[in-house]
């Protein structure tokens, strides 16, 4: 059958086997099987024979059987082809006859339905189903209902589910519940062979469930079906036929799967009528099984033609897309294939004539060509090197992994810039405007670079350095590298190592490993294509250590000065002289860099900007660039100083100026958006083109082109007729050829009516109204400034105006800069010998240890003082420094707290205005302590005026800029006794 061409290839495997021809009185010429015939490739062919269509079993016995059961149910089958108007059937007579069967076992059919003539395999997982179709069969029963199984509820007829769960919901339903589940029509199947599980039916014909008859196996009464009459001489029947074997030919050019089957069932088939030709049609075509349902169900032989015509033409169509997908497959394949060919042939040919090499001297002749141009200045070690290697690659096969290790190592080789030094530029003055345009500040920084370069404008000559940029977070470090490379003509390149855990990273692969790679250096030498670039390696306070390695401990021979003329990357092999790099680092804090690194590099602190400074730089650098950024003009827009300096002081407080640029950023998007919202359009002014058009437009014409520089906007709009009016500027206008792909807009303006006075008058009045539309300028001061960047984020670090007995302020120094912070001491309890000391603050164990020095020096103190007051001794007090979600830890607040308990003890006040910084040892000395800036800068911001230093911190205060020193009072001092003097008997005084 032919379902089992195209549907059944897949799943239902049809067996034919050829009865044995039977001589009949006379032979039926009917003209749909003369039509019919052609498709066996257009012979004409005579099917009126009779002829029987049954099952194969290969030569057994059964075969026998079969025929001579044929042979003498030829006659009956005969005379009732003829009682039936000689549609004779190909379905193997057998007693008692299937019209007898009025009641009969239900199979489920999950895939598709059975049509008459045709076989179909099923498998039959319910044993005692199986058992009852094996009895059946014995007692000369071999009939059972086929019927195909209703989709579940809810679920997409054209979505495949898998046959398992089919079959796995299908076994598991019995009696109602499957009857449920079963098309009220089928077909009356007979049962031809059963092997194991597996059940052959052929179908005979249709069948209606009428009712249930038994539960388990499912038994159910039928109605034997038949066509309604028709008229075979109809000629809208005759029509329908003859499109469906038409488009049956069709498909058959394109499917030689169909064209086989329908050979064989045409062989097999006695007489070929409308009816059956209906369910040819069905039961082969690839349609899902609701629409071959369809066509079981009709009983009117036009309809059901008209049916089956839709699924074979929808097959056509499939047949000629499959068709041409594969044509064009083929032809992408074949064209590939011969591209191939021809381009092998090609290099054949070019390589007898001597006009190409092949891919090892081209490779060679590449490599050999870049070292030429640097061959006077590479090293020697490095050309023998090279030179071992090129001849290497000559004795290589192109197809082994050693020939692409050693092509890529010649690569990086050949490609590095051995001796190509960039020429530097040592105008000191040249070199101090450009530090200045970039950055504001950083003295120190600029200074060290001025330096480097007048050394090197002496000796004629520059060596590279190693400078560590330290400081916190924003300040300008690694901006500051790319300046110093401009100032000094060198190329700039940066990499950063925080978090960085491998060495091979540093120093490179071994060349061994599958996707070796060189380090870092040599990928900055290849990038930059000199041998003196400055390279900027940033987070260095940040590296990272893991199972690789110890990168701090690689890094040492990169940035020793000593050992860098010979550094040795693991995959070259071969010494680089880095020399003449200037490396410039940058970090955060330097004390999580390792010593040795450390003493390795020259450092330069950048200790953070002022409010000055960050006013000059918000002003001079961060508003200009974010207003070009986002296209509003200077004219559009002012930000007062009063906004800058309440932006600083109450939003950005941190040491850089990163923060000050996002919210510097935030306003100006703010103000973008509001001048688009009232109109406001930035974009440069369009070129304008004109068509100048007659009535009747000729071949040849032209276009002019007008542009008027003094207008602002290329085209107004007259308010009276809607047209676009443009004023020309006739010197420059010029003719351009008029094509159709000119655009023109409508209504088309001619020169003539531009250059009238009336024109000229209308554009006048349009530029004046564009003038009487400007748009108010946008304000930021700092009454509207939480408008643009919301409500202030920070308040004034100072808590008190005068601070009470027991507080004191001190200075401390963080990774963000420096800030302000109180020490408070209170009496908890009182009594005899409950002298003890409470720390609270989320102190660190460097700042405990502090706490306990200045209660030990502040007993002594306060003994030498009032030899009677015996408070320390009997009080238990209370320290705690305010903030206590931040961690704080270092020994710079020891006089601090000193003073804060002996305010305590003898109830006076410290001094007002004053802030202190200083470690104290036990016999009351002040020892040094960092970060003078940042706490000079933290005491201003909080407007104190008196600070108290350690003596040795005098040369660091010294150095600093006079704009941070302006206004204050500086106390250095080298024993406690010198701050007990100025907190409490110039407090006195001023009493």
């Amino acid at each position: 059958m032919l379902r089992a061409a195209a549907a059944a290839a897949a799943s239902f495997p049809v067996r034919f086997a050829a009865a044995p021809a039977v001589a009949v009185a006379e032979e039926v010429r009917s003209p749909l099987l003369r039509v019919f015939g052609t498709l066996r490739g257009g012979r004409s062919s005579v099917l009126g024979r009779r002829a029987r269509f049954c099952s194969s079993s290969s030569g057994s016995d059964s075969e026998a059987a079969a025929a001579a059961a044929e042979a003498k149910a030829e006659d009956v089958v005969a005379a009732e082809g003829e009682a039936e108007g000689k549609a004779s059937s190909a379905i193997v007579s057998t007693n008692p006859r299937p019209e007898d069967f009025l009641s009969v076992i239900a199979l489920p059919l999950p895939h598709r339905p059975l049509f008459p003539g045709f076989y179909m395999p099923i498998y039959v997982k319910d044993q005692k189903l199986l058992q009852a179709l094996i009895e059946n069969r014995k007692r000369s029963i071999p009939y059972a209902g086929a019927f195909l199984v209703k989709d579940e509820e809810g679920t997409d007829p054209s979505i495949v589910a898998s046959p398992d769960s089919d079959n796995k919901s299908i076994d598991n339903l019995k009696g109602k519940e499957l009857l449920k589940r079963l098309h009220e029509i089928g077909t009356l199947a007979q049962i031809t062979s059963i092997q194991g599980d597996q059940v052959v039916l052929l179908g005979h014909r249709r069948l209606r469930i009428t009712e249930m008859a038994e539960e388990d196996p499912l038994t159910v009464k039928v109605d034997h079906l038949k066509e309604n009459t028709y008229n075979k001489d109809d000629d809208v029947i005759k029509a329908t036929s003859f499109e469906v074997i038409s488009t049956l030919r069709e498909v058959l050019k394109t499917s030689s799967l169909w064209k086989d089957h329908v050979q064989t069932y045409i062989q097999h088939v006695g007489d070929f009528n409308y009816p059956r030709l209906a369910d040819f049609g069905a039961a082969i075509s690839g349609a899902n099984k609701l629409l071959c349902q369809e066509v079981l169900e009709e009983l009117d032989v036009d309809k059901r033609l008209k049916l089956t015509l839709e699924l074979v033409k929808k097959d056509m169509e499939i047949s000629k897309l499959q068709q041409a997908i594969a044509k064009e497959i083929e032809e992408k394949i074949s064209g590939d294939q011969r591209r191939y060919l021809l381009n092998e042939q090609l290099k054949a040919i070019k390589k007898e004539l001597g006009l190409e090499t092949d891919d090892k001297t081209a490779l060679s002749a590449k490599f050999r060509e870049r070292i030429e141009a640097k061959k006077d200045k590479c090293p020697p070690h490095v050309l023998q090197v090279i030179e071992e290697e090129l001849t290497k690659l000559q004795l290589l096969e192109a197809s082994s992994s050693e020939f692409n290790v050693t092509r890529n190592y010649l690569d990086w080789l050949t490609v590095l810039p051995w001796g190509n030094y960039s020429d530097e530029n040592f105008d000191v003055h040249h070199a101090q405007q450009i530090l200045d345009e970039d950055h504001y500040g950083l003295s120190d920084v600029k200074e060290r670079i001025l330096e480097f370069i007048a050394v090197g404008k002496l000796r004629g000559t520059s060596q590279g350095k190693i400078i560590c940029l330290s400081g916190p977070p924003g300040v300008g470090k690694t901006s500051i590298g790319r300046s110093i490379a401009r100032a000094l003509n060198r190329q700039f390149y940066r990499f950063s190592v925080g978090g960085l855990a491998d060495v091979a990273e540093i120093k490179g692969h071994r060349r061994t490993y599958v996707g070796a790679m060189p380090g870092k250096m040599v990928q900055c030498l290849k990038s930059v294509g000199t041998a003196n670039p400055l390279v900027l390696i940033d987070e260095i306070d940040k590296l990272g250590r893991g199972h690789s390695g110890d990168p701090a401990s690689a890094l040492l021979e990169l940035l020793d000065p000593e050992q860098n003329i010979n550094f040795l990357d693991h995959y070259l092999d071969v010494p680089i002289d880095l020399s003449k790099v200037l490396f410039v680092c940058t970090a955060n804090v330097i004390d999580t860099i390792p010593n040795p690194l450390l003493d390795r590099m020259e450092i330069i602190s950048i200790a953070g900007y002022i409010t000055d400074e960050k006013m000059h730089i918000a002003r001079d650098y961060l508003e200009k660039n974010t207003r070009e950024a986002c296209g509003i003009k200077p004219e559009q827009v002012e930000v007062t100083d009063a906004a800058l300096l309440a932006l600083i002081e109450n939003y950005c407080r941190e040491a850089g100026v990163r923060n000050l640029q996002k919210q510097i950023e935030k306003i100006y998007r703010k103000i973008a958006l509001q001048l688009v919202r009232q109109g406001v359009s930035n974009e440069p002014a369009q070129v304008a083109v004109i068509a100048t058009s007659s009535e009747e437009p000729t071949v040849g014409g032209s276009a002019t082109i007008a542009k008027d520089d003094n207008m602002k906007n290329p085209a107004t709009e007259d308010a009276a007729t809607g047209n676009s009016i443009i004023d020309p500027a006739p010197e420059e206008a010029k003719e351009v050829p008029l094509t159709e792909e000119t655009l023109v807009t409508e209504p088309t303006l001619s020169m003539d009516k531009l250059s009238t006075p009336q024109g000229n008058k209308d554009t006048e009045e349009a530029k004046e109204d564009a003038a009487d539309k400007a748009v108010e300028k946008v304000l930021v001061d700092s009454s509207n400034l939480d408008d643009f960047v919301g409500k202030p984020v920070f308040q004034a670090e100072r808590i008190y105006e005068q601070t009470p007995v027991g507080v004191v302020m001190g200075l401390a120094w963080t990774a963000m800069g420096g800030s302000t912070l109180y020490i408070e001491t209170t009496k908890v309890e009182e009594g005899d010998g409950k002298g003890a000391l409470v720390m609270t603050g989320q102190l660190g164990d460097v700042m405990k240890e502090s706490a306990q020095i200045a209660h030990t020096v502040s007993r002594a103190i306060l003994r030498d003082k009032e030899p009677d007051n015996q408070f320390f001794a009997n009080s238990k007090l209370h320290l705690h420094v305010p903030a206590g979600a931040t961690p704080k830890d270092g020994p710079s607040a020891g006089c601090t707290m000193i003073t804060s308990m002996i305010s305590l003890a003898m109830g006076k006040p410290a001094r007002k205005d004053l802030a202190m910084t200083g470690e104290v040892t036990l016999t009351g000395r002040i020892l040094p302590i960092g970060g003078v800036k940042e706490k000079a800068i933290a005491a201003r911001r909080s407007s104190i005026k008196t600070i108290i230093f350690p003596s040795a911190n005098k040369r660091d205060f010294d150095e600093l800029a006079p704009n941070v020193k302006e206004g204050l009072e500086v106390h250095f001092v080298d024993t406690y006794s010198e701050i007990y003097e100025l907190a409490f008997q110039a407090e006195t005084e001023t009493s």
